[in-house]
């Protein structure tokens, strides 16, 4: 392999890695939040107890989140140096947007919602969780703008020439705001909600099935669930609209979704298949002008296929960004289905007798987490051959000096430092469900273990 190849499947293993948090604690910040709003509200002793729980989970997340977002940082002056060059400006103003407006909010509120309970009064608590959860909704934000800017660039110029172009910014808010930002900014929020509202249910399912925290389970699933099916309903929402601002913005990203190569009076929207590049053909069921009509509002209007561009200006993956596309377009669905089923059940009294139910809602955990990174993949390989849509190919922006060698060597490492650390995920999110929200003896008459501190060193 060459040294682009190379550089991109480290870059897309290391933030696919550290993808796998941030979700989370955005997520399970809402829930914090809930839960902790409901124990100021009424008073009921369990709510505090979630909540005290979901924050030692929350911990870990935010911590890996953290660690492992470091690293891109450092690929891109190592790999991508001239990347770094042409969009420094634009991504150190984000960037430090991010640092000013989020993470100093995030930590300055994190070690009052970790160390703060029975030190400050219940309201202040309440106040630091509130701005940790915020301050991780404002970094998504930060981080989303500098990527929509590479789907699609505004507010900028371009300075120098050859290997020394680079793109300056000359209106900021035009930057933040560029055409795809607001979407997708979005997209990103209700995916990372349903994430963390989905591991909370099946960790509840999971005690439900298992007899323990019955009462408290009850509770917690309940509130999870509604957060869901709300979510997945709006995901779907966003997710049209994000759709509609690709159709508009980058033509042949969505024909690449959708397997689409000639402009023709009717554009199919295929449900599943497989793309044949070669032969440019879908196998599979299809809406006829399916596509046409969720774009246009009809099922004749035309639609821009692949072979309405230059041949170097469109992905040659077709097949992957075909099916990454549609997986994650099915788990949405499945998501809408499944909460609403679950609200339905629940609503009838019979979701928490339902052991078949609960025990999907166990294994539905990893669906959002797939959807999310299948989405990202879709729209990241989309974009190919531009790094910077239309400003910057991909063959152009790697590091010159760095070698293949120097890359591969990097990769295994990388590989198996991140296995470990998905390996100690793991254990200690197995080590905090199985010890559980609280002392189960003291339902026998012994106390309650009180402070986060207890729990985190047992």
């Amino acid at each position: 392999m060459d040294v682009e190849i190379l550089s991109r499947i480290q870059f897309a293993f290391t933030v696919s890695f550290h993808y796998i948090y941030p979700p989370l604690s955005i997520g399970l910040g809402l829930m914090m939040v809930i839960y902790e709003g409901a124990y100021l509200r009424t008073g009921i002793k369990l709510y505090e107890q979630l909540a005290r729980f979901w924050t030692r989970i929350f911990a870990i997340t935010f911590g890996l989140g953290v660690a492992t977002g470091i690293v891109m940082e450092f690929e891109f002056g190592t790999n991508w140096a001239t990347y770094s060059r042409f969009v420094g400006d634009v991504f150190g103003s984000a960037l430090a947007a991010e640092g000013i407006f989020a993470f100093a909010l995030e930590s300055g509120f994190l070690g009052v919602l970790l160390f703060g309970w029975n030190r400050v009064k219940p309201i202040v608590h309440f106040i630091a969780t509130l701005g940790v959860w915020l301050g991780s909704m404002f970094s998504a934000v930060w981080i989303v703008v500098a990527n929509s800017w590479q789907q699609t660039p505004a507010g900028y110029h371009i300075v120098g020439y050859g290997n020394q172009m680079r793109a300056e910014i000359t209106d900021f808010w035009a930057m933040v705001f560029n055409p795809s930002s607001v979407d997708r900014i979005l997209h990103t929020w209700i995916g990372a909600l349903i994430a963390g509202a989905f591991l909370v249910m099946s960790v509840h399912a999971w005690y439900l099935l298992k007899g323990r925290y019955v009462e408290m389970s009850r509770k917690a699933f309940g509130l999870a669930l509604v957060v869901a099916a709300f979510f997945s309903v709006m995901q779907l929402v966003t997710g049209h609209s994000s759709a509609s601002g690709v159709a508009k913005n980058q033509p042949e990203k969505l024909a690449a979704f959708e397997g689409h190569y000639n402009q023709s009076d009717r554009a199919d929207l295929y449900l599943f298949g497989w793309v044949n590049h070669k032969e440019q053909k879908v196998y599979g069921p299809y809406v006829p002008g399916g596509l046409s009509f969720l774009i246009h509002g009809d099922f004749d209007t035309p639609v821009p296929g692949l072979n309405d561009f230059p041949k170097d200006e469109i992905p040659t993956q077709v097949n992957a960004i075909f099916q990454f596309y549609h997986l994650m377009v099915a788990f949405g669905l499945f998501f809408i289905a499944l909460t609403i089923f679950g609200l339905w059940m629940w609503w009838r009294g019979k979701l928490f007798e339902t052991r078949w139910l609960l025990w999907i809602f166990v294994f539905a955990v990893i669906l959002p987490q797939l959807a999310n990174q299948f989405g990202w993949f879709a729209a990241e390989m989309g974009r190919q051959p531009w790094v910077v849509y239309k400003l910057l190919r991909t063959s152009d922006a790697f590091s010159p000096t760095v070698t293949a060698q120097n890359v591969l060597f990097s990769l295994i490492l990388f590989t198996l430092v991140y296995a470990l650390l998905f390996v100690l995920f793991l254990y200690l999110l197995d080590k905090k469900i199985k010890a559980g929200p609280y002392d189960e003896s003291a339902e026998e008459g012994r106390p309650v273990q009180e402070t986060i501190t207890d729990q985190l060193v047992n």
